[in-house]
């Protein structure tokens, strides 16, 4: 009553909000100022507006009807089912504006569940996902049938060439493979040692990081080139801060395929299974 009455300027105009007499909602604004032990609203006013403790204490009592609402949805979360918490992996190159934009509707949806998202290396995640440490995984594909594992193809991801403007290969108008042997080559590696097949090294001089994010970095700062997801780099490109490379052997622009994985023996609730369908539409 406290609340409605701040927000819709009145005690009648809180009333008729909440549906109650506006006798009902004076005295129960009365009742909770003697509770609190100070007046909430000045009436001394044809219009009674806000104390300034009234307007202190408004701050708390708009936070605690949030979390009386946060517990409600969490408890008919709970009545229905839901997990408590829901596990993803993916590749960091995946985590795309469309995938956040997922998570923040799971947010909503799911009040009893808890997200945890973690990254790794591609050639890592089967390995997470069948032992149980997620729930679901989103990777670049290895084209081959992962024992234990759902997989299910959700599209390709585009991926251009680059270094910096000042970098030799960046003078070239066109490159071919034999060109790229001279210039160190920067690709991407789990920590255990693992690659992913798509990912080829080009010359003998390579150097690895766990993360495109990390190669991005190298990239920028010298060190070499890289095949690097568009979306990472695009802003950087337009900035005249790297430069693509117009590889010969590139007809069509290089996508390699994505796969949502999820383990083939566990249980799915209702939040796991909302989330891994969502997930499976962040690409075009």
């Amino acid at each position: 009553m406290f609340v409605a009455a701040a927000e819709s300027g009145s005690f009648s105009a809180a009333a008729r909000r909440l549906g109650k007499g506006q006798s009902a909602v004076s005295l129960g604004i009365a009742n909770l100022e003697i509770d609190l032990g100070c007046d909430l609203f000045d009436r001394t006013t044809r219009k009674p507006g806000l104390t300034q403790a009234g307007k202190r204490l408004l701050v708390h009592a708009q936070a605690v009807l949030q979390q009386a609402h946060d517990l409600s949805a969490a408890a008919s979360g709970v009545s229905l089912g839901e997990e408590t918490h829901v596990r993803v992996v993916l590749d960091d190159a995946i985590l795309l504006p469309a995938l956040s934009r997922i998570l923040v509707e799971f947010g909503k949806r799911f009040r009893a569940t808890q997200a945890e998202l973690s990254s790794a290396a591609s050639p890592e995640i089967p390995t997470i996902v069948t032992s149980g440490m997620a729930d679901i995984g989103l990777m670049f594909s290895e084209q081959k049938v992962q024992d234990g594992l759902e997989q299910v193809f959700i599209g390709n991801l585009p991926f251009v060439s680059v270094c910096r403007p000042d970098h030799p290969l960046a003078r070239s108008k066109s490159i071919g493979a034999n060109d790229l042997l001279s210039h160190r080559h920067l690709l991407l590696r789990s920590a255990r040692g693992s690659v992913l097949e798509q990912f080829p090294p080009l010359s003998p001089d390579v150097w690895y990081a766990t993360s495109f994010h990390a190669l991005r970095e190298l990239v920028l700062h010298g060190v070499g080139w890289a095949y690097l997801p568009e979306h990472l780099v695009s802003d950087a490109v337009d900035a005249g801060k790297l430069a693509r490379l117009n590889l010969r052997f590139e007809h069509k622009r290089w996508s390699p395929p994505v796969e949502c994985v999820t383990r083939r023996s566990a249980p799915m609730g209702p939040a796991l299974t909302w989330l891994s369908e969502n997930a499976r539409n962040i690409l075009p």
